[in-house]
């Protein structure tokens, strides 16, 4: 790491340790105004900002504004109890970190095994003990300036991968340049071969770098769409015609089916461009000599896509690879997952990650089933 990056990185370092000891929120939820006088009479001296919400309703209403490190939760509450609240906090990706400590005057074996099945860290009863009352938030804080402190952590670590990656693009654009410049210029048949290995690699490297860049981004929620209206069947032609020579470097016939009326789809054409790159680039890599590579654009409607019936477009790649276990079809588009490994074959896990990731950002599906008698066809649905 340079002195530049870490100065760089040093007010983002300084923001988390200061987000650790800023004033802590605490938000109490209760129907009856006086079990809220009484809490905030047991903690006043601790220097906590305290807010109070009178119904489940209004406690997730507020969540966005309070931004609660702890919350006080009464259980016995109309129409939205405290169990139902506890449920919904701890289903949402955003607030689930947050410790609810649930306050009851219930204290049976079923009551506070429900309220751990609904996702509650810990839970006090009343009448509430002023001692108990304070221990158990202090514990609660220690858990959530824990979690945030990694959370820091892991942000910073993954924004300092995301520049390096970045940073390796001007290299390995150098490479490029020089290697193409190299084969057009080199007469000599061994080094020409030496040479397209180092073009085909620096390719495929500089590939896996914008999938983690892209990835980065999208996971981020900082990819904007830039969706224009696209003929899947040009879009799929380009793609194609770019992978020929490829395929006929390895004997594999690359065939194209096209929608006889295609509609126009709104695709950001750039991202879409390399889902294709991704998915014929994968169909060929697994597929043996004298193989077949089907790229098919199908046209629907609701009588055959019952599944799917806002659904107008079919994309499938059908290949005769070694396919996809069922196992792994699960997990196949998940991060960092691959299939059964295969020798000489290059497999990080990202690339259909991605296409997941474009694919369900234009509001379309993608799964992989078998191909007959051998294979893999993997579709896209828009």
């Amino acid at each position: 790491m340079t002195i530049s990056t870490v100065n760089f990185y040093c007010p983002y370092l300084l923001k988390s340790m200061v987000s650790l000891n800023q004033n802590t929120s605490i938000l109490i939820v209760d129907d009856d105004s006086n079990a809220f006088d009484v809490i905030e009479a047991h903690l006043y001296r601790e220097g906590y900002d305290l807010f109070y919400a009178a119904s489940g309703e209004e406690a997730l209403n507020r969540l966005d504004s309070i931004e609660p490190d702890v919350i006080l939760l009464d259980v016995m509450m109309p129409k939205l109890n405290g169990i139902e609240v506890c449920r919904t906090i701890k289903s949402d990706s955003h607030w689930k970190h947050v410790p609810v400590i649930i306050v009851t005057a219930l204290n049976s074996k079923e009551d506070l095994a429900r309220s751990l099945n609904a996702g509650a860290d810990d839970f006090i009863t009343k009448p509430v003990s002023g001692i108990e009352l304070r221990a158990r938030v202090r514990s609660m804080l220690r858990i959530k300036q824990q979690y945030d402190a990694l959370e820091a952590t892991l942000r910073l670590r993954e924004d300092l991968s995301n520049m390096i990656v970045h940073d390796l693009r001007n290299p390995l654009t150098n490479i490029l340049l020089c290697s193409d410049l190299l084969l057009q210029s080199t007469g000599n048949d061994k080094d020409l071969q030496r040479l397209q290995i180092i073009s085909d690699s620096s390719r495929e490297l500089n590939s896996m770098i914008d999938n983690l860049l892209m990835l980065a981004k999208m996971e981020s929620g900082k990819m904007v769409l830039n969706q224009t209206s696209v003929d899947l069947n040009q879009l799929v032609a380009a793609v194609i015609f770019q992978f020929q020579a490829i395929a006929e470097n390895k004997k594999i016939r690359l065939i194209s089916k096209f929608a006889e009326n295609p509609s126009s789809l709104g695709l950001d054409i750039n991202l879409f461009h390399r889902v294709l790159e991704n998915l014929i680039s994968n169909a060929i890599k697994f597929s043996p000599p004298e193989s077949l590579v089907i790229v098919a654009v199908t046209s629907l409607n609701e009588s055959v896509c019952s599944n799917f019936p806002n659904a107008t477009t079919k994309l499938q790649i059908i290949d005769s690879g070694p396919g996809v276990s069922e196992e792994r079809k699960h997990h196949i588009f998940d991060k960092y997952e691959v299939g059964d490994l295969i020798s000489g074959v290059s497999q990080i896990g990202l690339g259909l990650t991605f296409c997941k990731m474009v694919i369900e950002a234009h509001h379309g599906r993608i799964f992989v089933t078998d191909n007959q008698p051998q294979g893999s066809i993997f579709t896209v649905v828009l």
